[in-house]
């Protein structure tokens, strides 16, 4: 028998932003901002390969994404501020049973003001609430050189590179992985006293 695996936070609310599941009801608001950013998205993004998606088969992504999440697997956050949409998110079941990938994307009128950092962070705090998570990481293609710098500035470690093949139209196909521990993060995160 598997165990069932936690369910993965739903909210997590931030001194700018909330980062919250997308519901159902909300698949012409996902189109909306995904079409407003598909260009920008495109050159890192594999998913916007399949774009545009017409408001009954977004609202059936959202339903198997919020299946997946009851399940026990990974959780799609869109990111708010203000009524306002900021970008998307997830923790991702990628790293085996003890660790979670982040991932992250920003509108494009919203970037180069750490949005993309706070969602990272929000992110990795609520993945530490997780039972058995002992370990977070942000994987990124070589020539995305802004998600390594989120990584540094968070103080994830960098761990390794690796062949991952072209999956988006800016990869050079090399795969950079960096970790944070929870016991690092919690030093990282502690308050002074």
């Amino acid at each position: 028998m598997v165990p069932r695996l936690s369910r993965l936070p739903e909210l997590v609310d931030g001194p700018r932003l909330t980062l919250r599941r997308w519901r159902v009801e909300e698949a012409s608001l996902l189109s909306e901002a995904v079409a407003r950013n598909v260009e920008h998205l495109r050159p890192w993004m594999p998913w916007v390969g399949e774009e545009p998606l017409d408001v009954g088969r977004r609202r059936q992504l959202i339903e198997d994404w919020e299946r997946a999440w009851i399940n026990g697997g990974d959780v799609r956050l869109g990111a708010f501020a203000q009524g306002s949409v900021l970008g998307g998110c997830g923790l991702h079941h990628r790293c085996g049973p003890h660790g979670l990938e982040i991932g992250y994307w920003v509108d494009k009128d919203h970037l180069r003001r750490g949005v993309a950092t706070e969602m990272a962070r929000l992110l990795t705090t609520a993945a530490f609430t997780v039972e058995g998570i002992t370990f977070v990481e942000i994987h990124h293609d070589e020539a995305n050189v802004t998600s390594g710098r989120i990584a540094q500035r968070l103080g994830f470690a960098f761990m390794v590179t690796s062949p991952d093949g072209i999956q988006a139209p800016s990869e050079i196909g090399v795969e950079w992985r960096w970790r944070v521990e929870a016991r690092a993060w919690g030093r990282l995160n502690a308050s002074p006293t």
